[in-house]
């Protein structure tokens, strides 16, 4: 194996809430309120819809699809969701920091480094290279038919981050580490604070399905772990594997990848991020490392 190289569960498929607009000759991140499911082809038109988002927003309140009937690929919370402090150098596109409040991995011209990481808004390498949280949730969709791949949901907001990192823990904890074989939904919720004018902002949230009841559904999850067993499926071996591939490269964004998510998580300006940010407003979260609170814990690279 090519040692270097991060290997990272295979995507099939894109999931947002947000969208790349030309203002001025400029492509920047604008918010919307509902999800979207693409494919990973852009063209100039922007990124190709995906077929199960027809399939979905067909059945959805005017259209808008803000729920999605998803399962995770791992019962590990960190393998699910990997989230990191993060800062790249815009003229070449490459990571040049990734952190998770603790220690970070830092490019300088002697190579990789080591060094203490304060969070964005306490370090002062951090504020110059524009650090930010930055995660990604790699999930399953109903319908799909590529049992090992996977849609993947990238996010540079602390809300969506911090409650999808607790709902992923509580879940394997309350399922005694069998979240992936809950049937759970992807659900956008909205929220207004003082610092976006009371204008809502969105997130996005993981829970059990409608109708659900938790004792029911982890019973049922329970059964579905042992047959799968019993048909010879090994989940930690897969899980094993999956934390050693993800280890096996420094950062995890691979070159090709790093232009579009400049393009729409990093754009000029510091524009706010598409699933968190209220209309006509730039305002940064403050103090968001003592905001994360219990997410600072290191995450899966």
């Amino acid at each position: 194996m090519i040692k270097g190289l991060a290997i990272t569960p295979p995507v099939i498929g894109r999931i947002s809430i947000g969208k790349l607009v030309n203002k001025n000759d400029k492509w920047l991140p604008e918010k919307d309120d509902s999800f979207t499911l693409t494919t990973q082809v852009q063209t100039r038109g922007g990124w190709m819809l995906h077929p199960l988002h027809q399939q979905y927003s067909e059945h959805s309140a005017n259209g808008k699809l803000r729920a999605i009937p998803v399962r995770v690929l791992f019962n590990d919370s960190d393998l699910n969701l990997r989230a990191e402090y993060s800062a790249f150098d815009r003229s070449t596109g490459r990571p040049v920091c990734v952190g998770n409040g603790e220690h970070a991995r830092r490019m300088s011209s002697e190579g990789m480094e080591d060094t203490p990481c304060a969070g964005p808004d306490r370090c002062r390498y951090g504020i110059q290279a524009g650090c930010k949280l930055y995660g990604r949730l790699n999930l399953q969709i109903e319908g799909q038919n590529d049992e090992l791949g996977s849609f993947i949901f990238r996010t540079t907001g602390y809300n969506s981050v911090r409650t999808l990192a607790a709902r992923l823990r509580y879940l394997e904890a309350v399922s005694g580490g069998h979240t992936r074989y809950l049937p759970l939904m992807l659900r956008l919720r909205a929220k207004s604070t003082t610092q976006s004018y009371r204008a809502p902002v969105y997130y996005v949230d993981l829970t059990l399905r409608d109708e659900d009841k938790l004792a029911e559904t982890v019973l049922a999850a329970r059964e579905e772990a042992a047959r799968q067993q019993e048909a010879g499926i090994d989940t930690e071996g897969l899980e094993r594997m999956a934390r050693h591939l993800l280890q096996n490269g420094q950062f995890e964004d691979s070159e090709e990848e790093i232009p579009l998510l400049l393009q729409e998580f990093y754009p000029e300006g510091d524009e706010p991020p598409p699933d968190e940010a209220p209309a006509k407003t730039t305002t940064r979260p403050s103090r968001l490392t003592s905001k994360l609170g219990t997410t600072r814990e290191p995450e899966a690279a």
